[in-house]
């Protein structure tokens, strides 16, 4: 464990403590390659992870933002899994009840394709405008221009909106390597305004670290969050904290906040994980090699046997997860339900990505699902598609 005389951009401590290294990853989980040469050639990055002992803000000292381009390349919609559209619809449901969301202005920044933002406008029939650079112009919208309204660019004071009833923000914060700053700007586009509210979700950290969700770090996430640190960078912001919460089978963190006249204090009851989560972090790199050596045995074992495995998952786990284990030509193919990632290929290692029928003809042994919240309703479909193979969770 090596000490480093850095500044933590949350809560300003010095001394962020390395704990993983991890070198030659590729730098885009998400970007969409047509060919597989281009696809095993892309561009790559390393990732050394540290944390802060006071706020349990964890970071990526080697991260550069010039690496990365979310141009409208970049693919990483959930929105075609049942199972995430449920959670989705519950999320708007649980929003637009919250803050009483009828006839009023939402703003998402980093609204992907829209699919969220839609849907808020839709139920609570409000005006919309999202922001996201790798947006592309999507037929369903040109008939709703006059009620939401799409900017393909990053959120920043010079075209933020500030009469707006709630700022929505969904798995981007962690795409950020100065999240406070990234506040700060939010909060001074805000101005006096006070009776915005704001809903930010990411990544959680505790899940990742304490559950060996090792698959989650990827290069293009140069910050993570546990509910100290993430409650920490709003507070400092200028924002009242009003709760944070664990969802999605406890995969994602949410926070409620909403402005503040300057920096607002923290409650303790944030501080209450902060210990468990600095165990998990020292004793993390151990855990993390073995799993994947477990894993390399396990696809090992697969294909001495004559078994076929597929994985199921083109996202970041599923693109993290092949090229940690180093599957080279044991796994060919690469399941997707995403009709955008279809037909393209996996960054790093190149496997293409095929559509769930492809396995008709396929029949797999194996299909290794990259995660076990889509576990029933992947089963379903092979159920379907009278797939008979060994369904297998990371």
């Amino acid at each position: 464990m090596t000490t480093y005389e850095n500044i933590c951009p949350v809560c300003s401590s010095p001394g962020l403590q390395i704990f993983l290294e991890l070198f030659d990853v590729p730098v885009h989980c998400n970007l969409l390659w047509s060919k597989q040469d281009e696809a095993r050639n892309c561009p790559r990055g390393n990732i050394r992870l540290a944390f802060c002992e006071q706020c349990t803000f964890v970071t990526n000292l080697d991260f550069k933002t010039v690496h990365l381009q979310y141009t409208q390349a970049y693919e990483n919609s959930l929105h075609f899994s049942p199972r995430f559209q449920q959670y989705a619809n519950s999320l708007a449901t649980q929003l637009i009840e919250r803050f009483d969301l009828y006839h009023k202005i939402v703003v998402e920044i980093g609204c992907g394709q829209g699919d969220f933002l839609m849907m808020l406008c839709e139920m609570g029939h409000n005006q919309g405008i999202g922001f996201d650079p790798s947006y592309v112009e999507q037929e369903q919208h040109v008939a709703t221009t006059e009620r939401v309204k799409f900017i393909p660019d990053f959120y920043s004071e010079t075209n933020a909106i500030c009469d707006t009833d709630l700022i929505c923000c969904r798995h981007t914060l962690e795409h950020i390597p100065d999240p406070k700053s990234f506040l700060l700007t939010v909060r001074k586009t805000l101005g006096p305004r006070q009776n915005t509210f704001l809903f930010f979700e990411v990544p959680n950290g505790l899940h990742l670290f304490h559950s060996l969700a090792i698959w989650d770090i990827i290069y293009e996430h140069c910050s993570y969050f546990t509910p100290v640190s993430l409650a920490q960078a709003f507070s400092d912001s200028g924002f009242q904290v009003n709760q944070v919460i664990q969802e999605f089978e406890e995969q994602f963190l949410c926070i409620f906040a909403q402005p503040a006249e300057g920096r607002t204090s923290l409650s303790d009851k944030f501080h209450k994980d902060t210990r468990s989560v600095i165990d998990d972090l020292k004793s993390y790199t151990t855990k993390y090699l073995g799993l994947v050596h477990a894993w390399k045995k396990k696809l090992r074992q697969i294909e001495v046997s004559g078994r076929r495995a597929v994985v199921w998952g083109a996202g970041s786990k599923g693109v993290t997860f092949l090229n940690s284990v180093n599957v080279g030509d044991q796994v060919e193919y690469v399941v997707d339900i995403n009709p955008r990632k279809q037909g393209m290929y996996v960054a790093g290692t190149g496997q293409q990505i095929v559509p769930p029928e492809f396995l008709r003809e396929y029949q797999p042994d194996v299909i290794i699902a990259m995660n076990p919240i889509y576990f029933d309703e992947i089963k379903s479909l092979i159920g379907k598609m009278r797939v008979e193979a060994e369904l297998m969770p990371v």
